[in-house]
């Protein structure tokens, strides 16, 4: 049975005084053994919220991080800072970094391997325009994303990674994916990951549903055979965080 993971991602919310003083409203709140917790935190928040959320079950993740250990790479992050400041998780490939610094599928994929090479976990962003699932491509879109993020990543390290599914017309939109579509494109998903590997690496790997996840949709959502838990957006930012986090 793979335990559900219930990521917030904040983006670029949260000044790091502010950022203290949400971890410590939402740590009695997000308080649930039975689901792995990550807060990913913008980078100069890492440090103040690592610290106070030892003691809890929150785990903290960076919203992004470079394919190097060092360098000239001015404004960039790397794996190696993360390690050390304590970081367990990393987004890698969100549809707004796609978009907006003009990530590719290669530079996801250099990423993800870094990533693994510093036992950091990547939770790593699949997911379809609007105009590409009315055309009917979402598969073919996605399994291209998928089969060139995972291209050099062992089976033993795809089992440990998070893929997140997020309809880039569900995100920041308040419109979110029915449940038989996020179900469905995330069993697809999984179908992909065996073709790659095998069926225990399928079984193995967890994969989220992100986009306008809430309170209200997460029960269901959560539900789905092949869907172990979500990227949340907004919601994570308020209260009603806990209450997706104790979801049944």
């Amino acid at each position: 049975m793979r335990k559900k993971v219930i990521a917030g991602n904040w983006k670029m919310n949260m000044t790091p005084s502010e950022a203290v003083e949400l971890v410590n409203t939402l740590k009695p709140l997000v308080n649930n053994p039975e689901v792995d917790v990550v807060f990913c935190v913008p980078a100069i928040d890492l440090i103040p919220v690592a610290e106070a959320a030892k003691g809890s079950n929150i785990q903290v993740g960076a919203e992004n991080m470079y394919f190097e250990d060092k360098g000239a790479y001015t404004g960039e992050i790397s794996p190696l800072m993360l390690v050390d400041a304590g970081i367990k998780y990393v987004v890698l490939g969100h549809s707004e970094r796609r978009e907006y610094f003009a990530e590719t599928n290669e530079t996801v994929n250099k990423k993800m391997l870094k990533a693994f090479e510093h036992g950091i976990t990547p939770i790593m962003c699949c997911g379809e325009s609007l105009e590409q699932r009315e055309q009917g491509v979402t598969m073919d879109f996605i399994r291209q994303q998928v089969k060139v993020g995972f291209q050099g990543v062992t089976a033993e390290q795809a089992k440990t990674a998070v893929i997140a599914y997020e309809p880039i017309w569900a995100i920041g939109t308040g419109k979110t994916a029915t449940t038989q579509q996020a179900q469905e494109v995330c069993r697809d998903i999984r179908a992909c990951i065996e073709e790659i590997y095998d069926a225990a690496t399928a079984d193995a790997i967890r994969i989220q549903y992100g986009g306008s996840v809430n309170a209200d949709t997460a029960p269901d959502l959560f539900a789905q055979p092949d869907i172990d838990g979500g990227l949340v957006g907004g919601a994570s930012l308020k209260p009603d965080f806990g209450k997706i986090v104790n979801y049944k």
